[in-house]
């Protein structure tokens, strides 16, 4: 008879797309904000998901999860993001089980980044966690998980040098303004944007450039001022945006915005002007290179910027492999331990009644039954027998699951 009651299988998804399939422009209409994310958690909650994370950063959004079928967790992206299920299907992934872990692994560790060996990626799956656990979205696999892979980053970024040099889209950035802009110590330079990157590149710019004419400007003025204490630069109001751009002989916009806050209707332009856009989404408005003196640079375009120190970075590779594979093997002993330990001690309670009915029978039947010794030999068979099969199930070419189904079928048990 069929069970219309049986457990729903689920499966560890990874689903998702990055820079290495999706350009800028398909990133920026998966890509979500702080409030998208939390919309896409509480609408995991409603629609039953027990587990899951996201991250969204310039170069990816991802969702790692347990779900029936893959397409639930695309779903999440797609409705709360400007992206289609046609276009995640020409430029999206879905890795399960191991592949999903081994996906992670490799993420979180900076080797799956778009400059190898980049770390910001960890911060933000920390975040990601937390986040999901504070609403109830994150089981102790995926808690284990993800401080596995902390451990593994952090393993790697001290033991091997897969991280030595600097080398980031931000440092990119400065470093192509020095090549192609003369005299850049004289040359007025506007940051439009204080976030991560922004920050980071404006202190490249300070650093690298000994320019004391960089302006910048943020939505939020506080967060500008407290970033120009630091460096020693010039603040000025959102509202003066358009004004500073006529100044400006370089701009780098590194904004959160979802929608261009720059284009060519807002430039009025007498001199040259090279624009850096770090922002996904796209912050300036492609026609902008309709205007003669302009030159327009996405951070795409600096990412495939190699030098010696990324070719260096390539020879760690090796090294980091074998780190997370130490690490990783260990998470999958806990994982394998953790499925089976309900089944053994299930059959352990099924051998352990077993044991009682035929002990009370027996003391009934014979004579001078000694029952204390009876009950240690039954004991210690119990043992042999349960650790045999526990030792079948951890056994690297067992196949767990199809095991403990047949377990469970022949010993008429059911883990709970």
């Amino acid at each position: 008879m069929e069970n219309n009651n049986a457990p729903k299988h689920l499966y560890f998804y990874s689903v998702g797309l990055s820079y290495k399939k999706a350009d800028a422009e398909v990133r920026g209409k998966f890509s979500l904000d702080a409030v998208a994310k939390t919309r896409l958690l509480e609408q995991a909650k409603t629609e039953g998901i027990e587990s899951l994370i996201v991250t969204s950063t310039c170069n990816r959004t991802e969702i790692y999860g347990f779900a029936e079928h893959p397409f639930q967790l695309i779903k999440l992206i797609c409705d709360n993001s400007n992206g289609s299920v046609d276009a995640f299907q020409k430029v999206g992934f879905v890795y399960k089980n191991q592949e999903a872990i081994n996906h992670l692994f490799r993420v979180g560790t900076g080797l799956d980044s778009q400059i190898l060996g980049d770390f910001e990626i960890i911060s933000q799956i920390k975040t990601s966690f937390i986040h999901s656990k504070s609403m109830g979205l994150a089981n102790t696999f995926m808690e284990r998980l993800v401080n596995a892979v902390i451990q593994a980053s952090k393993k790697i970024k001290n033991e091997t040098e897969i991280s030595s040099g600097a080398t980031s889209v931000s440092f990119a950035s400065v470093q192509y303004i020095i090549k192609n802009v003369e005299d850049i110590g004289n040359k007025n330079i506007l940051l439009f944007g204080t976030g991560k990157i922004g920050r980071n590149t404006c202190e490249n710019l300070v650093k690298h450039t000994k320019n004391e004419h960089i302006t910048l400007i943020n939505r939020t003025k506080d967060k500008a001022e407290k970033l120009a204490g630091k460096l020693n630069l010039i603040v000025k109001d959102y509202s003066e945006l358009h004004l500073e751009l006529q100044k400006a002989d370089v701009v780098v916009v590194a904004t959160g915005a979802q929608n261009p806050t720059v284009d060519k209707a807002i430039l009025n332009l007498k001199k040259p002007l090279l624009i850096l856009d770090l922002s996904i989404p796209k912050n300036v408005h492609e026609n902008v290179e309709e205007l003669e003196g302009v030159t327009l640079i996405h951070m795409d375009y600096l990412s495939q910027l190699t030098d010696e120190t990324l070719e260096n970075r390539k020879l760690h590779i090796p090294a980091a492999e074998a780190i997370i594979e130490e690490i990783k093997e260990e998470f999958v002993t806990w994982t394998k331990g953790r499925k089976f330990a309900p089944t053994i001690n299930a059959l352990k309670e099924k051998l352990n009644a077993i044991k009682v009915s035929e002990l009370d029978f027996q003391s009934r039947k014979i004579a001078d039954f000694n029952e204390a010794q009876a009950e240690i030999i039954s004991n210690r068979i119990i043992q042999k027998i349960t650790t045999h099969f526990a030792n079948h199930l951890k056994d690297d070419d067992t196949m767990v699951d199809e095991s403990i189904e047949w377990i469970e079928k022949v010993f008429k048990i059911k883990a709970s």
